[in-house]
């Protein structure tokens, strides 16, 4: 990935990547694995400087719930993975019940592969408004939230953090949550892992664009980044075919620099860079949103049953 100048938004991935180069464990670097009845959940945790330099990635934890589930028309098994999801989120988090949260859906509406953000603001469970139009409503252990879409800098012409920063400043929230779609290095991870991590997100990094965080330098408050893998490079995609068909007549691939031509070459036409996403992403991005609006409803809102959700979603 680094010598095709991509990258990947999972911290699991690039853990997993740096540990098969070198053959041994990263120092700096915690990782724990538990499995759970549909998939396997891992924390890679960056404990120090060299950690954060090895990985390219800030100190923090990185949660990755993997569950291949997600990507089938199962309810049942969904709600298990929502369950799993809001106890992870839950343990990035210390909020009394009267904490003030603001979800920000991150991405552009309008392309469904980059809608995961909007459509979970959709989903989510908001009350803010509750407490001053409608205090009856309010139940014990559920908590003011507020949600926002704000868009993309192409439709609004505003960066995203000025945007969040302006409403952070005004509602002042204790804890922000923002969901955006990421870019996996394996197509195995579209649609079928969720990385949650305490340390914000940068839009756009995993396709390549430069953009000021959704950070808690950048807006004043702790930030907690959930993300779903949508689209892998496709140069990705054409070193594995070629790597693979080498194999399958036992022949040796060819070398990096001569793979990289290769694939340089194929790419051309879109300046190197080209995004792949399934035929399906509509409905995968739907089962997604649903299920990360459920998880993080049940750990804002723990005195709110699941079935009850619909009552306050208009």
């Amino acid at each position: 990935m680094q010598t095709l100048g991509v990258r990947t938004d999972l911290a699991l991935e690039a853990h997993d990547a740096l540990r098969a180069q070198t053959g041994q464990e990263i120092p700096g670097v915690i990782v724990d694995r538990q499995n759970f009845a549909h998939g396997l959940v891992t924390t890679v945790e960056i404990v120090d400087e060299y950690g954060e330099a090895v990985m390219g990635r800030p100190k923090g934890k990185y949660i990755t719930i993997e569950a291949s589930v997600i990507r089938e028309n199962n309810r049942q098994a969904h709600g298990e993975v929502v369950k799993v999801f809001a106890q992870a989120l839950t343990g990035l988090f210390q909020l009394p019940e009267q904490a003030n949260v603001l979800v920000v859906g991150l991405g552009n509406w309008n392309a469904t592969p980059d809608a995961l953000g909007p459509r979970v603001v959709k989903h989510t469970l908001v009350t803010r408004h509750l407490y001053q139009y409608a205090p009856e409503e309010v139940q014990e252990g559920m908590r003011s939230v507020s949600a926002l879409a704000p868009g993309v800098l192409g439709i609004t012409g505003i960066e995203t953090a000025e945007i969040i920063r302006g409403v952070v400043e005004s509602i002042k929230p204790e804890l922000v949550i923002a969901v955006d779609a990421l870019a996996a290095g394996s197509v195995e991870r579209i649609a079928s892992s969720i990385q949650l991590c305490d340390t914000g997100i940068s839009p756009g990094s995993g396709i390549g664009n430069k953009r000021r965080g959704i950070t808690e330098e950048e807006i004043g408050v702790p930030v907690i980044s959930v993300g779903v893998p949508t689209v892998v490079h496709a140069a990705l995609i054409a070193g594995d075919a070629i790597n693979k068909l080498y194999e399958s007549y036992n022949r040796t691939p060819p070398d990096q620099q001569t793979l990289d031509q290769i694939i340089g070459q194929l790419l051309q036409p879109f300046g190197g860079h080209l995004m792949v996403t399934p035929k399906e992403i509509d409905e995968l991005i739907q089962n997604c949103a649903r299920i990360i609006a459920g998880g993080i409803s049940s750990a804002l809102h723990p005195g709110v049953p699941a079935e009850e959700y619909s009552t306050y979603l208009h």
